[in-house]
């Protein structure tokens, strides 16, 4: 009965709705969507936080920040263990690595599980952001509504950057970011009308927010306006955010390497609990998101920063509070680290904000005591940009996301420039952000360059000829050719009994022997097969088999499974494919 309903209703809506307008619908309830999502992580997350902290004292220790963070580790962690049952790190990587490898597809349980897992990591102190959790349900929610009304693969990747959008704009109230966003780190590549959807879900999600969360920006700025005379200071903000940008994302990658050696969970929780708890102890604005110390120093008052830490006796000390403030910027990585790699989920939206932040009040502080005077907020905000900027390589998204933050928009000169030098600064050594690094080694991320995009999308399988006449080693002459006979095809893979691929045989090779009968017995294959130009391995990225054509010059190399023969590749097939995929994208 209710298939029968359901059936019914695909095919009224055919009838009726065309899928331009439809995918229009459908963005419109993807953004009310994401921004509940949104919201809900939120309220979970400062609840949990706030009950937890209530009593917590100002000037003295507060031992429970030695607790809480494990706690809030262990419970996520044994959630995604044993209730989920599958990887949900990496928010923002998943959703890269589904539209390029999956067709889009993002499994239904995205739409609830990261809410869940990330409200117990953070609200229990862990130093991660709750931006890339809800980025992954707001994709899965895009997802997982175009799968339900069958939508075809190019408007089911529309429907996961509609959901990426309405789930930034969402949390931050910031609809420019979110279709930014979605354009430059989810990197696809609209056309006009694929950015309609795009507007009215993230329109939609930042209308919910403010309804359901007020009207008020996260960081509301006060500062002075830009002035020419500044210009070289934020260029030198710029440089330095390019740098610490750099050392965040090689650290990170490092540490997350270390921790993924520990393959015992037990001893990597420990290790990673005690690592988070130890730091959030001795530093306590590593506490969760870190928004009320970013609020702090905007508010040029860092000396909130200092309770409930042992370093408290040390507040009037300017080097003090230097070397106090440095730490956190160098230590923050090894606590978010700590944080993902033992069990908690989270991601480094928040992070990057926050040593942003600092990054820029620090050298604000540094040229003040030289006695040069600048804007302590306009830099708390432009390294904000820069770190974001640098660290996901995504100028225009760091730039929008401050100014919408905070209201700032007279800042976009400084923001602009801060961003786009700490962007230049940084590709000089990492070509490629702290999310698409790891898909980039595979040659499993999809580009800007739409040369590359379509070749990601296409899959080695998808291509595969099967239909060739294999032969065994120790056939005859005469074998191959009763083969030629019956085949329209000049190539003859040679495999053993255990399907191992030993060669090749061509019609070319065998073409002054073919035509005399006295040679059929006295020739077997393996003294006429030859080795291909190259070969095609099953896991092979499109993009690496484009280039073994390439390096070979072959029209035809055959694609293996270890040693196990599984067909051939031809590359005028995979030109045909290309064109249609190409079309494909192209057309709207």
């Amino acid at each position: 009965m209710v298939k029968d309903w359901y059936m019914h209703m695909l095919s009224w809506r055919e009838s009726h709705i065309s899928t331009p307008k439809f995918v229009l619908v459908l963005s419109f309830f993807v953004g009310i969507l994401t921004a509940l999502a949104a919201c809900l992580l939120k309220g979970a997350i400062h609840g949990i936080e706030y009950l937890l902290t209530l009593n917590f004292r100002a000037y003295s220790f507060n031992w429970l920040y030695l607790l809480y963070p494990v706690i809030g580790i262990f419970l996520a962690g044994q959630f995604v263990r044993h209730v989920v049952k599958d990887d949900i790190s990496h928010g923002v990587t998943r959703i890269l690595y589904a539209l390029s490898q999956r067709k889009s597809i993002l499994k239904p349980h995205n739409m609830w599980s990261s809410v869940i897992a990330s409200s117990l990591t953070i609200g229990f102190g862990g130093s991660v952001g709750a931006e890339s959790p809800v980025v992954l349900t707001g994709s899965a929610i895009g997802s997982n509504l175009g799968r339900f009304f069958k939508m075809d693969q190019k408007t089911l990747m529309l429907m996961v950057g509609c959901g990426a959008a309405g789930a930034v704009s969402g949390i931050f109230k910031a609809p420019i970011t979110g279709v930014v966003f979605t354009i430059e780190v989810l990197m696809l590549d609209m056309t006009f009308n694929s950015v309609v959807p795009l507007l009215i879900s993230s329109v939609t999600a930042t209308a919910v927010s403010y309804f359901l969360m007020g009207d008020s920006v996260l960081f509301p700025m006060t500062g002075e306006t830009f002035g020419l005379s500044r210009i070289p200071w934020y260029m030198l903000l710029g440089v330095l955010c390019g740098f610490v940008s750099l050392y965040f994302t090689r650290g990170m990658n490092f540490l997350e390497g270390k921790f993924r050696k520990i393959e015992n969970y037990w001893i990597k929780l420990a290790v990673g609990g005690l690592m988070l708890s130890t730091l959030i102890f001795l530093l306590p604005p590593l506490y969760g998101e870190g928004y009320d110390a970013i609020n702090s120093l905007l508010s040029k008052n860092h000396f909130k920063l200092f309770e409930g830490s042992p370093f408290y006796d040390y507040i009037d000390n300017n080097y003090a509070v230097l070397i106090y403030l440095s730490l956190i910027v160098l230590l923050k990585i090894f606590a978010t680290s700590a944080t993902n790699a033992s069990g908690g989920c989270g991601g480094i939206f928040a992070p990057s904000l926050f040593i942003g932040c600092l990054a820029g009040y620090i050298l604000s502080l540094v040229l003040g005591w030289f006695g040069i005077n600048v804007p302590v907020q306009n830099f708390a905000l432009a390294g904000m940009a820069g770190l974001m900027s640098g660290v996901m390589h995504a100028p225009l998204t760091g730039i929008f996301l401050t100014a919408e933050l905070s209201g700032g928009y007279s800042l976009f000169m400084p923001l602009m420039i801060v961003s786009v030098i700490s962007y230049l600064t940084i590709i000089i050594f990492e070509p490629h952000s702290l999310y698409a690094m790891r898909l980039a080694q595979k040659g499993e991320l999809m580009t800007h360059h739409k040369d590359r995009a379509v070749l990601t999308l296409m899959s080695t399988e998808s291509v595969i000829e099967t239909d060739l006449q294999t032969i065994a080693p120790e056939a005859m002459l005469g074998d191959l050719i009763k083969l030629i006979s019956k085949s329209n095809r000049n190539i003859f893979p040679v495999v053993n009994e255990q399907n191992d691929f030993l060669g090749v045989v061509t019609l070319e090779e065998i073409r002054n022997i073919m035509f005399r009968p006295d040679l059929y017995n006295r020739f077997n294959i393996r003294k006429l097969m030859v080795s291909p130009s190259d070969k095609v391995y099953i896991t092979d990225s499109m993009e690496v088999v484009m280039k073994k054509f390439e390096n070979t010059n072959a029209w035809n190399l055959p694609v293996l499974d270890g040693k196990k023969y599984v067909g051939y590749l031809s590359k005028s097939k995979i030109f045909n494919a290309y064109r249609e995929m190409l079309v494909n994208m192209s057309d709207d």
